[in-house]
């Protein structure tokens, strides 16, 4: 992110007041490392918010990912049946694994994992003698999967399941937070997520051994003993304290963040309310979102691009962004296994995230917007 005097940016950091006196407290005590009282109290937090029983925080959600797979027994040569549509830090980790991606396309509603989709790759897998490993899902966007479906598939095929929220903190399915649906949940508190420690994620589950070797591991796996032993491969995935002590002044005020975000997109909503050739994603049945990012879709019947739109809006000194490219379209990935009908495919080719800091003000709002029609109407 470069700052540039003016600039809407896409998503960033929106404190709250109270992470200055965690963050104070942690360097009048001189807790400045990754040890101190701000990582259980930020682990606490979590747990009372998501109501899960166990919290582990990391230094990134790349690194959580990594922790859920190798805690699940994850082994080289595994397949993970992955989301396709998301970045690139949901898949990565099971190259870190020495395991194989297994792409799953999405589904129109959500965006996120099609059943259908799941249910094929599961069934060819079978068939070519290869049972899938671990299904790791994303809720793209704040916008919640259909875990009804998704998990009914699931368990009828005995494959364990790992929620990327990594953009979903404050979003629900069926009145319950996402990331308890599947053994291990997954957030992260990156700079521009609805609540950040400027850098840091969270792993989550109810599993209380799993809970264990994931801190144990973070730690670089040290053994108890009075010198340093190791008997495992572990990872220095720790957040520190300092960072923990800004996520607790950040949580205190989540639920005003999705608050303000689905303001943000419920304006959005208004601006292009009778514009022909813009959509927006709406919220299905059981959903809650935290609206994360807002998002559009731009019919090509219209003439326009999203490249267009991102050119035009640049040029006015306003940061917006395609949607997701995704992992099956990804060189790094070239070869992977791919199921799915080309959704995603089409909303990369078609989508743009908007400008929707919880900080957004409404003239900076109406900018973005206003831009947006006149660029559609040019």
């Amino acid at each position: 992110m470069m700052y540039r005097p003016g600039r809407i940016f896409l998503s960033v950091p929106h404190m709250g007041g109270h992470e200055r006196n965690y963050v104070q407290k942690a360097l009048e005590d001189n807790w400045v490392t990754t040890a101190g009282p701000n990582i259980p109290g930020f682990e606490h937090d979590i747990c009372q918010h998501t109501n899960s029983r166990h919290a582990v925080v990391v230094n990134s959600g790349t690194a959580a990912i990594h922790l859920a797979l190798r805690v699940l027994g994850i082994q080289p040569g595994d397949e993970v049946l992955c989301s396709t549509f998301t970045f690139v830090a949901t898949a990565n980790p099971i190259l870190y694994m020495g395991a194989h991606p297994v792409f799953v396309d999405s589904e129109s509603e959500t965006w996120n994992m099609s059943p259908e989709a799941l249910q094929q790759a599961i069934e060819d897998r079978l068939r070519l003698g290869k049972k899938p490993a671990c299904i790791l899902l994303v809720h793209l966007y704040g916008m919640p999967a259909k875990m009804k479906e998704l998990l009914e598939i699931a368990e009828h095929y005995g494959i364990p399941v790992i929620e990327d929220a990594a953009e979903a903190l404050g979003s629900r399915y069926g009145g319950h937070q996402l990331g308890t649906f599947g053994r291990i949940g997954v957030f992260s508190f990156n700079g521009n997520k609805i609540i950040t420690t400027s850098g840091g994620g969270a792993l989550i589950t109810n599993d209380e051994d799993l809970a264990k070797q994931a801190g144990f591991l973070a730690a670089q796996a040290k053994d108890p003993a009075p010198y340093y032993q190791h008997s495992q491969m572990g990872y220095n995935y720790r957040m520190s304290n300092i960072s923990a002590g800004i996520g607790r002044g950040q949580i205190e005020v989540l639920e005003q963040r999705v608050k303000q975000r689905r303001e943000i997109f419920r304006m959005y909503q208004e601006h292009f309310r009778h514009t022909e050739g813009i959509s927006l994603l709406a919220e299905p049945k059981a959903c809650f979102s935290n609206r994360w990012l807002t998002t559009i879709l731009i019919d090509p019947a219209t003439g326009k691009t999203p490249e267009d739109l991102r050119l035009g809006l640049e040029a006015q000194n306003i940061e917006v962004r395609p949607l997701w490219k995704p992992m099956h379209l990804q060189p790094l990935f070239a070869g992977a296994p791919y199921y799915g009908n080309g959704t995603s495919d089409s909303l990369f080719a078609t989508g743009l995230c908007l400008p929707s800091s919880s900080s957004l003000t409404e003239e900076e709002q109406a900018k973005v917007a206003g831009t947006i029609l006149k660029l559609m109407q040019s």
